[in-house]
């Protein structure tokens, strides 16, 4: 993280009936476990559908398909002592294999973080004060329609 910046960021919603493929983190401030959406940074000159499509490539090592934009939330967060703030796209998508489906987990590879797995999380069973999906805002996002 950078301070003072404004971070641009595309995350994929990969539903498997109520759920929905996240990676897990840790707050190292507060020992707080976290999970999201894959994706990552969108690049300077890059379309935010296609930094999801070279975040999912880069992360899992897949393709995906009907990449679709749901909307754009703000996301305000601390992280390692610094103030964060994201502008993160969300979009839908598939992956091109429907095998990757029926897995539990997948392998996940992104340099700095803590899990090795990305795994479904149930939006059915998500308690918005438990949960710890972020961005934070996800969850009524979703509940809203997104």
């Amino acid at each position: 993280m950078k301070p003072n910046i404004i971070r641009t960021v595309a995350i994929g919603l990969f539903r498997n009936g109520s759920r929905i493929l996240v990676s897990d983190g840790l707050n190292p401030e507060t020992g707080r476990p976290y999970c999201r959406p894959l994706g990552g940074s969108v690049e300077f000159g890059e379309l935010a559908a296609d930094a999801l499509v070279r975040e999912i490539r880069e992360e899992l090592g897949v393709e995906i398909r009907d990449v679709q934009f749901l909307g754009v939330l703000e996301n305000l967060f601390t992280l390692d002592g610094w103030q964060a703030h994201e502008v993160v796209f969300v979009f839908d998508a598939r992956f091109v294999d429907e095998s990757l489906y029926e897995r539990d987990k997948l392998p996940f590879h992104e340099e700095g973080w803590r899990y090795a797995d990305a795994r479904w999380f149930d939006l059915s069973k998500a308690d918005k004060d438990e949960a710890n999906l972020v961005p934070e805002e996800l969850l009524r996002f979703l509940e809203d329609g997104g």
